[in-house]
């Protein structure tokens, strides 16, 4: 049995991972006034954030179109006997709705499960990578959901941003909020929380907001997966990672880059961590292919 996975460019997945897993990723689309772009399809990463700190238009985003996906459920269909599509947080995009309506429109010409991860960035990208994982395994498409979904709750993000600026651009907070942020200098820290983007607290520097991040990865047992998220600061996160190769094994902790569909909000210099935790019921490793030692 064959299931194919397929997400959107919010996950974050490095497209070269994405390619030899056999991943498919459906492109968000980015406006800079009249010129639309598909996310790191048509610009690269860094003319995007170039562009966001030094155009004077702020750009926007928009989810895939319906068609965007049928054309991917038919072709992934021809060598496919059932396809999963895992979507950002419903409550901040559209792209789970317009997965759906793709779904519709195939009719039964194939399994096809749309799943709302409520998740962000490699949140969402270590659910799709978990789902592939089982996928390859040979389960079938309706244990593949079944898992995915109890993987949800034992996702955690948490983040650290530059500034606030650029949510308020993208009209995620008040605009004081922003200014309030910018006069005391704070760094704020956010999370998701059942799908919405929601503050985690506030750093006094920056280096102490990355020693919350690495206090938070320390401090949580049964870690899984880890990940550490950057845009524009490669150099301090890759120290980031070196840092917490001593709580978690450096080789296993993914780097990734936050793309534009979610930059445009965020804006440059932040520094994300993401983490699955071992999921167990009733003493079992519920982890696919480990078995409780």
């Amino acid at each position: 049995m064959t299931i194919k996975i397929v997400t959107d460019s919010t996950a974050d997945i490095p497209p070269e991972l994405a390619k030899k897993l056999g991943i498919t990723i459906v492109p968000v689309y980015l406006r800079f006034g009249d010129e639309v772009f598909r996310d790191v399809v048509d610009i690269s990463q860094d003319e995007f954030y170039r562009r966001l700190t030094h155009d004077p238009i702020h750009p926007s985003t928009t989810q895939p179109s319906p068609q965007d996906f049928i054309d991917v459920y038919k072709e992934l269909s021809k060598d496919a006997d059932g396809i999963l599509s895992i979507h950002v947080t419903a409550k901040l995009s559209g792209t789970y709705n317009s997965a759906l309506r793709g779904k519709e429109a195939m009719g039964n010409k194939i399994p096809i499960e749309v799943i709302d991860s409520q998740l962000v960035t490699m949140g969402l990208g270590q659910l799709v990578m978990a789902a592939n994982t089982m996928a390859q395994s040979g389960m079938s498409l309706p244990q593949i959901v079944k898992e995915v979904k109890q993987m949800i709750p034992h996702i955690r993000v948490l983040g650290l941003l530059d500034t606030l600026k650029f949510l308020a651009l993208g009209g995620r907070i008040g605009k004081m909020q922003a200014l309030l942020g910018s006069v005391l200098n704070i760094k704020p820290m956010m999370t998701i929380k059942d799908g919405v983007l929601a503050p985690a607290g506030r750093a006094r520097s920056r280096a102490k907001g990355i020693d919350i991040l690495f206090e938070y990865v320390k401090n949580t047992p049964e870690i899984q997966d880890l990940a550490v998220v950057y845009n524009t600061t490669l150099d301090e996160a890759k120290a980031f990672v070196a840092r917490l190769g001593t709580v978690f094994a450096e080789e296993k902790i993914q780097l990734a880059r936050l793309g534009p569909a979610l930059g445009v909000h965020t804006g440059p210099g932040i520094l994300f961590v993401s983490l699955r935790q071992k999921l167990r019921e009733w003493g079992i490793d519920k982890t696919p292919g480990k078995a409780l030692s």
